[in-house]
């Protein structure tokens, strides 16, 4: 069949990677298609121009192409509700619908919803209106956890280490810092513990786990400085052990899994948990509805399945009659590679040459890359996610700075130290 796959990131590089090996593209026919895709899709997938907020355009492009499975990677169309037009036109779709999109969409609503069924998760209270969000500062101890409540790409939470500098992030917030994602804010309760990432696929009703990541947030090293996209991850998060695993199934994942069909707005898709591993176990700090980004690249690495069969059978409601998700024992480690200034303003146009950067089985995904006159160079924050595997978090530390060393970039810049945590952990098995 032929395959859409929508977005231009890094996570949307990895899932054209593992798309392309997959059996539903074996037939001479069979197309992988991206929009707006970057140069690393390009060696997986056929580049087309479409507008994602134009919905007609790409249900016409859908049926013009005869296209089986459309793959929506970001997180803005599924709340703007593509899925939603996909699935009216008769396009199998794998991706959320807009008011299940609502648990990322929507800080408030997904903490509403925690409440509602008994789902561990931090105490918070939900603000509309600057007045508003400071008085609820009384009722918090320091550090103060203040999130913007709609989409902010990643970076609109702000940990205050006191009460001034928490009254002036609202003041920022809602003075239009995050634009319309701060109108509203979550302001919640600090929790103290270990974070980790975790995926499930569901259609509704029955629901896959597909592993876990650690991701490092901070811009630099040992975990400083303002909150990014992401600055790397590796996976397995053995921290996750399969006992807290099957915790998080019982009460964070199937619960949701159920509530949100109670209300009406089944979700379908993949959801991605973010977990405080604190002293009184497992507790959700957010949900995303979509892979993350960049733990969706250590994920593909590690993904034994056919990515293009697990996809389509979540779309089309089949993954009752699944096996399984088959993940390598081998742990993934990426490197994000990011412009000067990010995540604040980063340096575009720099030069770019990867040189032998996969020579010894490392894998450069593409974040924020373009050509121009035929030269490769950075046009966005991140822009480069370097992959590689090892029996152990430090081997595949090792081999994704190796690789790093030979990517000729001098306006970009990267952590040195992504898995640390673990490393240390395996320095005392």
């Amino acid at each position: 069949m032929n395959i859409l796959l929508l977005g231009g990131g890094g996570r949307e590089h990895a899932l054209a990677w593992k798309l392309a090996q997959s059996r539903l593209l074996a037939g001479p026919e069979d197309r992988l298609y991206a929009a707006p895709g970057n140069p690393g899709i390009a060696d997986h997938a056929e580049l087309v121009e479409l507008l994602l907020t134009d919905h007609a355009s790409v249900v016409r492009f859908c049926n013009d192409q005869r296209v089986g499975l459309v793959v929506i990677g970001p997180e803005a169309p599924l709340v703007d509700g593509l899925a939603d037009t996909l699935r009216a036109a008769g396009v199998a779709v794998f991706g959320p619908s807009a008011q299940a999109a609502r648990l990322e969409g929507s800080k408030s609503f997904t903490k509403k919803l925690c409440r509602r069924a008994g789902i561990p998760t931090a105490g918070y209270v939900h603000a509309r209106s600057l007045d508003e969000a400071r008085a609820a500062l009384d009722g918090f101890a320091p550090p103060f956890v203040l999130k913007a409540d709609g989409l902010a790409a990643g970076k609109g939470v702000v940990i205050a280490e006191s009460r001034a500098d928490a009254e002036d992030a609202l003041a920022d917030m809602f003075g239009g810092q995050f634009g319309t994602a701060g109108a509203e804010v979550v302001i919640e309760e600090f929790m103290t513990g270990e974070e980790v990432s975790f995926f499930a696929l569901t259609d509704g009703a029955s629901v896959l786990s597909f592993g876990s990541a650690q991701d490092h947030k901070r811009v630099g090293d040992a975990d400083t400085g303002p909150n990014t996209g992401g600055m790397g991850a590796y996976s397995p998060a053995r921290v996750l052990t399969p006992l807290l695993e099957g915790e998080v199934l019982e009460r964070i994942i199937l619960p949701t899994v159920r509530a949100m069909a109670d209300i009406g707005a089944p979700y379908s898709g993949v959801l991605f948990a973010g977990l405080m591993l604190t002293s009184e176990g497992p507790k959700l700090i957010e949900y995303n509805c979509r892979f993350g980004d960049p733990e969706c690249q250590v994920l593909m690495v590690r993904l034994e399945d056919d990515l293009g069969g697990l996809l389509l059978a979540c779309a089309e409601n089949r993954l009752a009659a699944a096996p399984p998700v088959n993940m390598a024992q081998d742990v993934a480690l990426t490197v994000v590679m990011a412009a000067d200034g990010y995540p604040d303003t980063p340096t575009r146009g720099g030069a770019i040459t990867l040189g032998d950067a996969e020579a010894e089985g490392a894998k450069v995904f593409h974040a924020g890359t373009a050509l121009q006159d035929g030269e490769l160079v950075a046009s966005g924050g991140r822009v480069l996610n370097v992959t590689a595997t090892g029996t152990t978090v430090a081997e595949a530390q090792a081999r994704a700075y190796s690789a790093i060393g030979a990517v000729d970039a001098p306006d970009l810049f990267c952590r040195r130290d992504i898995g640390w945590r673990e490393v240390e952990r395996e320095k005392t098995d």
